[in-house]
């Protein structure tokens, strides 16, 4: 029997599976993540993690935890922990991928409709009662039906985003991430240039994972290369644009507005300048938050450590431990 440390409540039955396979589990209760101490405090003890993108995993919690043999993530990226550091520490890293593409595709495109055609804008404005009367000029925005789609990112999420954009009769254009080959788009998709991509696009929808390649990959040159009339989604990482830049090609019109299901830090400080801009629509960081997904999400990790602490391999590691660490 392993001990096991959850550090958020969860849906579904991933609690469920762990206490099935024998394992004693500790459910942290808070509604906020753990402290970094006490996060490394109830960690110390245990043989396995299952973590959320906002809890930090570096080598002193590591060192700090000699039984901890899996650290499974509850995400498709796992930024917040380096699996080269784990592997070299004989221990497991994994993931959820392939589970929550079309859910976070959806959400992205919601979002490229909600920017585009002045949704969460106009919905505010009718709240605060300031809908008088229907007129010909109000909230008008522009059409996603014949627009530009530029996808950054052509993985399993750009892909998704890709179908969605030829179903509405966009024009698709990608690129890869900086320093990769990319996949292939979908049929009626043209890969291009980043910047190419940037000048022709109406809609330029980011799906890169957070690496020191794709830090800042949107930065001020890449914002005024983009059509005055155009709009930015972003549901990879905050990180991945620079947001000092985006205020000020907001603030003076360098670009037409913004969706963002991601920011950085997560989450903005009250006050932040994104939240007082009418162009921009910003979200919790919530593309994957349906029931089905985020509960296959949490399942998936709790899979993965049950595997390791049966001695076997998990079905979605991301790094490869030479010297696994074992049960005491």
């Amino acid at each position: 029997m392993g001990r096991v440390f959850v550090s958020r409540q969860l849906p579904g039955r991933a609690i469920a599976i762990l206490q099935e396979a024998g394992h004693a589990v500790e459910v942290w209760p808070g509604e906020l993540p753990p402290s970094p101490g006490i996060l490394a405090a109830r960690v110390r003890g245990a043989d396995a993690l299952l973590a959320l993108l906002t809890d930090r995993i570096d080598a002193d919690l590591l060192e700090q935890s000699p039984r901890l043999r899996v650290v499974a993530n509850m995400a498709a990226g796992y930024d917040n922990v380096d699996p080269g550091m784990a592997a070299g520490a004989g221990v497991w890293v994994t993931n959820t991928p392939g589970v929550l593409a079309e859910t976070t595709a959806d959400f992205a495109f919601a979002l490229l409709l909600d920017s585009g055609r002045r949704v969460t804008e106009s919905a505010n404005s009718a709240r605060a009662g300031e809908w008088r009367t229907w007129s010909p000029g109000g909230f008008l925005g522009l059409d996603v039906h014949g627009a530009t789609l530029g996808i950054v990112g052509m993985g399993e999420i750009g892909q998704a985003v890709a179908r969605r954009g030829l179903g509405f009769g966009m024009r698709v254009l990608f690129c890869g991430r900086p320093g990769q080959t990319s996949k292939a788009g979908p049929p009626g998709t043209e890969q291009v240039s980043l910047a190419e991509l940037l000048a022709a696009s109406d809609f330029v929808s980011l799906h890169v994972p957070l690496t020191e390649s794709t830090r800042r990959l949107i930065g001020a040159r890449e914002l005024a290369a983009m059509k005055r009339t155009a709009f930015l989604v972003n549901t990879a990482r905050g990180s991945v644009v620079d947001q000092d830049a985006l205020v000020k090609a907001l603030v003076t019109g360098e670009i037409a507005g913004a969706a963002l299901d991601v920011t950085d830090p997560e989450p903005l400080p009250g006050g932040h300048a994104l939240y007082s801009l009418p162009n921009v629509v910003v979200t919790p960081h919530i593309a994957s938050a349906s029931v089905a997904t985020r509960s296959r999400m949490a399942e998936m990790a709790a899979a993965n450590i049950v595997a390791v602490l049966a001695g076997e391999q998990p079905p979605n590691a991301v790094n490869r431990p030479q010297s696994p660490r074992r049960l005491p």
